[in-house]
């Protein structure tokens, strides 16, 4: 009988990326893989640790799972494990803690500690010893695969542990990446997503540059669409600008992180641009993608930031006028200079305000998503069938519910959209014939 292993991620679409590499890399080794709820002889736990409340989640899941499968090996990687590895290790049920240097050699560690577990085994590093590169991209997706482009970050933001976490920035060269792509397009998947730590720093360790990256990556057969997880503002020069909006394969998506939109305040983060520059950015993206989705990070309660700048924030993401906001309370955390800032916030405040632009974001969805009303749009349709449903997101990322019909999952067709729901999701119908 086939040994069994089971994967929990928690955090970004990067650690979904290098989850799935490592469970390739246990099936090659023999391992079948288990549901998350099903019985496993390992359990690979890939973490976060960009907030207290990511930590806690993280050690929750370790002490629920522990419960249900108690004599599962389990390992433990990610950013917690990079940063905090004593902690986890000192959690009752944890047979292994393997940094983000070590994720390549994970399989190897726990296959061998499965059959001995007489104590538990860490394996980290320091972050200026991070400097291997972890190549990987997600798969078992027919329409959406996540590809690892570049890890670590060499900026110093005052808040920030990433650069504990995941060390320098790094990257593999281009043509490497152009060749996981093939693999991904050969397996029939039709929309691949880069994500990384820092991504628009690509090319630190290879003389490259993003744009390079995608110029590349525009030329690879069977691949139809490419979104850009994440990017700095000050990384999002024209070049990048201009090449994605000649392709034809980079949809109009953006996820642009602004953090603050008060100047004191994004001088105390050590951000490197101003709200001015901020501005100028999304009206340029906006001249060249007229329905483009902007998303953008925001975090409130930062120390220092008082009721004013919160609501010179406020006013200017009023202004901006994204599709959708992604918000977090600040979180202290450990060996950041913010935790000796002045100004403490209290919780109860940060979560008025954090629900204050919660507010505002589903105004600006909802808003965004019925601008397309009665319109023709185009859905890659996910293979997810649901009380007689199928689903699917269009070019500018609103998620739309059809009919099902089995012909269409995995392909891109043309809908028209028909209403939008309070959340902003829309109710489309399929117009081939």
């Amino acid at each position: 009988m086939k040994k069994r292993v089971s994967f929990h991620t928690l955090g970004c679409k990067l650690n979904y990326s290098e989850s799935s590499t490592l469970a390739r890399r246990f099936a090659e080794g023999g391992y079948e893989r288990a549901a998350a709820d099903q019985q496993s002889d390992i359990i690979v736990i890939n973490t976060c640790s960009v907030t207290d409340h990511a930590d806690k989640k993280c050690r929750n899941l370790i002490r629920r799972l522990h419960k249900n499968n108690p004599s599962a090996l389990i390992a433990v990687t990610g950013c917690y494990a990079q940063l905090k590895a004593e902690e986890i290790a000192a959690i009752e049920g944890v047979d292994l803690v393997v940094g983000n240097d070590g994720k390549g050699s994970l399989f190897e560690l726990a296959d061998r500690l499965a059959a001995r577990r007489d104590r538990t085994e860490i394996h980290t590093c320091a972050a200026s010893e991070l400097t291997s590169f972890f190549a990987s991209f997600s798969t078992g997706d027919r329409t959406r695969s996540f590809l690892k482009v570049q890890d670590g970050c060499d900026y110093r933001c005052s808040y920030c542990t990433i650069p504990l976490a995941r060390g320098a920035s790094r990257n593999i060269p281009v043509a490497d990446l152009v060749r996981e792509a093939e693999t991904i397009a050969a397996s029939g998947c039709r929309e691949i997503v880069l994500t990384g730590v820092n991504i628009g720093d690509f090319g630190r360790t290879t003389g490259e540059s993003f744009a390079d990256l995608l110029r590349g990556l525009d030329g690879v057969e069977g691949i139809e669409r490419y979104r850009i997880s994440s990017i700095e503002p000050n990384l999002l020069t024209d070049e990048i600008l201009d090449i994605t909006g000649r392709s034809g394969k980079f949809m109009p998506h953006f996820h642009i992180p602004l953090q603050s939109g008060c100047d004191k305040i994004l001088a105390l983060m050590r951000r490197r641009y101003n709200t001015s520059m901020f501005a100028r950015k999304i009206e340029r993206v906006k001249e060249l993608f007229p329905e483009v989705f902007v998303g953008i990070d925001v975090i409130v309660g930062f120390p220092g930031e008082t009721e004013e700048d919160f609501e010179t924030t406020y006013r200017f993401l009023e202004r901006l006028e994204p599709a959708f906001l992604h918000i977090f309370p600040y979180s202290m955390r450990a060996d950041t200079d913010a935790v000796s800032f002045e100004g403490k916030v209290s919780p109860e405040e940060s979560e008025r305000r954090a629900a204050r632009l919660a507010g505002l974001s589903s105004r600006l969805h909802r808003s965004f998503a019925e601008r397309l009303l009665g319109r023709t749009a185009e859905v890659l349709v996910e293979g997810t069938r649901k009380g007689g449903e199928m689903f699917g997101y269009t070019e500018n990322y609103i998620r739309c519910r059809m009919p099902y019909r089995k012909g269409c999952i995995g392909d891109i067709v043309p809908v028209r959209i028909d209403s939008v729901d309070a959340d902003g999701s829309a109710t489309a119908t399929i117009t081939l014939p």
